[in-house]
């Protein structure tokens, strides 16, 4: 007699399968809103995640398209404080570093000006720069045109500019061959450049050539920036015996950088900013996992005689406890597989919007799913706990 009844006694996998979510399908609307909850913080994390890797992956694109190789020379200053221009042969100097692969110069006008016309008055120059630049230039940064040409040897000594693209837009110039004034005389719109990412200081610059620059404008030829191409393997080398060739008398007083780390220390900002909307997921999460609990707490309420007539025709306490838990599971693993789809989804959306790669990291939908998988765990410990206490005399004459 015992034996049998221990053997009606047994849950198997099955049963307990059905019994988890008998209580989901009797009360589908608490269910619905017990796990949109979990659902909501999910999506979030998983979509924060996911925004921020394809973030990245369009950083790498755009690095991987520029180059990483790219370093730029600047002008420093001694130890006094004072102004050490660039050599007038700097480029040259720069060309012969072992590594070196191709590079360019680009001297500041000071004295220059630039204006839609004669008739804008002095002070009103918007803060654009005028610059001398080498017919290299283009190739060195690996730079695009919006509309018109670059400079060659016989553009490059005749009175045209370059307009960089913000320049361009607060002249109002739209198309090449307009006149502008610039240093008190007439210049030619030969071009206008799309942004550059790697020198975003020519995006606010009207560009002229070395030699028209050093006949009507008073330039020295001392470039105040070199922009240098080298080869990968010897970056580094390179980079060390730049200011000891360029300046050998102050070496100390040559800066040379490279402009792909600031894109990457951009990238490294936005995974702090990632960061932040990560744990408003997470909060999101345990605002979930409390609904959960709260929803099966009231469940255990309402279903005792449910649970006294289990105990009284032969259910354990461990049978109780783990239909309960297990409804927790299912409700928390219902939410968790809608908010990583839901998060994949608006992740493509976004991605899709702003021309970034889809780029989500297979382990984050699992890792989201587990996370949910642990909280429905919490969550349903304590409901379960007291399902299994319930006395069943006392349930059923309740």
């Amino acid at each position: 007699m015992t034996r049998a009844f221990q053997e009606r006694s047994r849950l198997r996998g099955v049963d307990l399968l059905a019994l988890s979510t008998s209580g989901i399908r009797a009360r589908p609307l608490r269910a619905i809103l017990s796990a949109l909850g979990i659902a909501i913080g999910i999506a979030a994390m998983v979509a924060v995640l996911g925004i921020s890797a394809s973030s990245q992956a369009k950083l790498q694109q755009q690095l991987d398209a520029l180059g990483t190789n790219l370093l730029t020379v600047e002008a420093g200053t001694d130890l006094f404080g004072s102004e050490t221009p660039l050599a007038q042969d700097a480029t040259g100097r720069a060309a012969r570093v072992p590594g070196a692969l191709d590079s360019a110069g680009v001297g500041e006008l000071k004295n220059a000006r630039v204006y839609r016309s004669n008739l804008i008055p002095a002070a009103q120059s918007g803060g654009l720069a005028v610059r001398a630049a080498d017919t290299a230039l283009l190739g060195v940064l690996g730079a695009t045109l919006r509309a018109g040409s670059w400079f060659n040897d016989a553009t490059a000594n005749y009175p045209t500019v370059v307009l960089g693209s913000a320049a361009a837009k607060q002249l109002g110039i739209e198309h090449p061959g307009t006149l502008i004034w610039l240093g008190d005389q007439q210049f030619s719109v030969l071009g206008i450049l799309a942004p550059v990412e790697l020198a975003p200081e020519l995006d606010t610059s009207a560009i002229v050539g070395v030699g028209v620059a050093q006949e009507r404008l008073g330039y020295d030829g001392s470039p105040t920036r070199l922009y240098l191409r080298a080869e990968e393997e010897t970056l580094t080398k390179t980079r060390e015996l730049l200011p000891k060739t360029i300046g050998p008398e102050r070496p100390e007083a040559v800066k040379v950088s490279r402009p792909s780390d600031a894109l990457a220390a951009k990238g490294a900002a936005d995974e702090t900013f990632t960061g932040l909307l990560l744990g408003l997921g997470s909060l999101g999460l345990l605002v979930g996992g409390i609904g959960v609990a709260n929803t099966m707490i009231i469940s255990v309420m309402e279903r005792r005689r449910e649970i006294g007539l289990r105990r009284a025709i032969g259910a354990r306490r461990s049978h109780i406890r783990r239909q309960f838990l297990g409804e927790a599971l299912v409700l928390s693993a219902l939410g968790g597989v809608a908010g990583a789809g839901l998060g994949a989804l608006i992740t493509a959306g976004f991605a899709a919007s702003g021309g970034w790669p889809f780029a989500l990291p297979a382990f984050v939908p699992v890792a989201a799913i587990g996370a949910t998988l642990v909280v429905g765990a919490l969550a349903g410990i304590l409901p379960a706990w007291r399902a299994a206490q319930v006395s069943p005399t006392v349930a059923l004459s309740g």
